[in-house]
C-alpha cells in the first residue's frame, strides 16, 4: 500500500519542492491511478450508458416520421392544450423540412438517456438528503461545486476516462444536468406540511408508505420541476457535448461555427429551440393540476356523469 502511494505521489514532488500546491498533479495523478486499476468499472459504465442511448435512437427512429410527430402533437393535445399541439405540429414539420428529423431524434435520445440516470441518481439522493440534514450538509456543497463548475471542463475526464462519442456526451451531460433533480426533490419532500406527515401516522403509516403514499404525491410538483430542469440543462449541454462526438443537432451548430455558416448554425439552433419548447411545456405539465379536456367539456356540456350515463340534465328535477 505504501509503495503504490510512493508511486502515487513521486510525480508531485518538483512542485512540492516549489512551494505551491500541485492541485493539477494531483487529480492527473488520480486519474491515471483510476485508468490503470478501475477500467472494468469503466467499462461497465460505458456498456449501460452505450446500450440505453443506442436502444432509444433506434425506438425513435423505428417509426416514421409522420407517424411520431402524430404521437408527440397528441400527447401535446392531452397533457396542453389544442393551441400548443398545433404549435407543435409546425414545429415538427419545420424540423422535417429542414432535414434535421434524424439530429433532432438522436439529441433526443440522448437527452432521455441522460435524464432517466440523473433521475434514477439524483431522486433517491434527494429524498436520503430530506430525510436528514447531515445527508443536506455533505451532498449541498458538491452539488454547488457541480453546477458552478464550467460545462467544458465535464469534457475533460469524459474523454480520458471514455474516449470520445455519445457514450462520454451523455456522461457529461449526466453529472451537469444532476443537480436540479437532487434539490428540488430535496425541497419539495421538506415542504410537505407537518399535519399532512402527522395525518399519514395517526392511521397507521409506515415509513414507507409514508414516503410512497404521502410524502412523494404531495411533493410531486417540485420533483417535476426538478425534471423540467434537468431536461433543460441536459438540452443546453447539447453543443458542448458535440464537440466530444456526441453528434445531433449540437454537430449541426457545430460544423456551422467550424465553416462560420450563419445559416447551418441556425438552423440546428432551431431544432434544439423547438424540442426545449415542446419537452418544457408538456414535463411542466406533469407537475400542475391539469384542466378538463375536450372529452370532459363535452360530457359537462351535456350532463353526462356516472350518475347520470344517458346525459339527462333534469334527471333528478322534480
Amino acid at each position: 500500500m505504501m509503495e503504490a502511494l510512493t508511486r502515487l505521489l513521486h510525480p508531485l514532488r518538483p512542485a512540492v519542492a516549489e512551494g505551491r500546491i500541485p492541485l493539477g498533479e494531483w487529480i492527473s495523478a488520480i486519474v491515471d491511478w483510476l485508468l490503470a486499476h478501475a477500467q472494468w468499472l469503466f467499462d461497465v459504465i460505458v456498456w449501460v450508458i452505450d446500450g440505453l442511448t443506442t436502444s432509444l435512437e433506434i425506438l425513435l427512429l423505428a417509426p416514421p416520421a409522420w407517424l411520431l410527430a402524430m404521437v408527440i402533437v397528441a400527447l401535446a393535445a392531452w397533457r396542453v392544450n389544442w393551441r400548443f399541439a398545433l404549435f407543435a405540429l409546425a414545429a415538427l414539420a419545420l424540423v422535417l423540412g429542414l432535414e434535421l428529423w434524424r439530429d433532432t431524434l438522436s439529441t433526443l435520445a440522448l437527452v432521455l438517456a441522460a435524464t432517466v440516470v440523473s433521475l434514477v441518481i439524483g431522486v433517491p439522493i434527494g429524498i436520503w438528503a430530506a430525510r436528514s440534514d447531515r445527508v443536506w450538509n455533505g451532498v449541498r456543497p458538491v452539488l454547488d461545486f457541480m453546477q458552478t463548475m464550467p460545462a467544458f471542463v465535464y469534457l475533460i475526464p469524459a474523454v480520458m476516462f471514455f474516449s470520445t462519442g455519445k457514450v462520454p456526451g451523455t456522461i457529461a451531460t449526466i453529472i451537469f444536468a444532476m443537480p436540479p433533480a437532487v434539490r428540488l426533490t430535496n425541497l419539495g419532500i421538506r415542504q410537505v406540511s407537518r399535519e399532512m406527515v402527522e395525518a399519514g401516522l395517526a392511521f397507521g403509516c409506515t415509513p414507507k408508505q409514508l414516503l410512497f403514499k404521502v410524502q412523494i404525491p404531495a411533493a410531486l410538483p417540485s420533483i417535476m420541476a426538478g425534471v423540467n430542469q434537468n431536461i433543460m440543462l441536459a438540452l443546453s449541454m447539447v453543443v458542448i457535448a458535440s464537440m466530444i462526438g456526441a453528434g445531433g443537432l449540437g454537430d449541426v451548430v457545430l460544423r456551422g461555427i467550424q465553416r462560420l455558416d450563419v445559416g447551418l448554425g441556425f438552423e440546428g439552433g432551431i431544432g434544439v429551440v423547438v424540442l426545449a419548447i415542446i419537452l418544457d411545456r408538456i414535463t411542466q405539465s406533469f407537475g400542475q393540476r391539469r384542466r378538463a379536456g375536450l372529452p370532459e367539456r363535452l360530457r359537462e356540456l351535456f350532463g353526462i356523469t356516472r350518475d347520470n350515463p344517458n346525459g339527462n340534465k333534469s334527471a333528478g328535477n322534480p
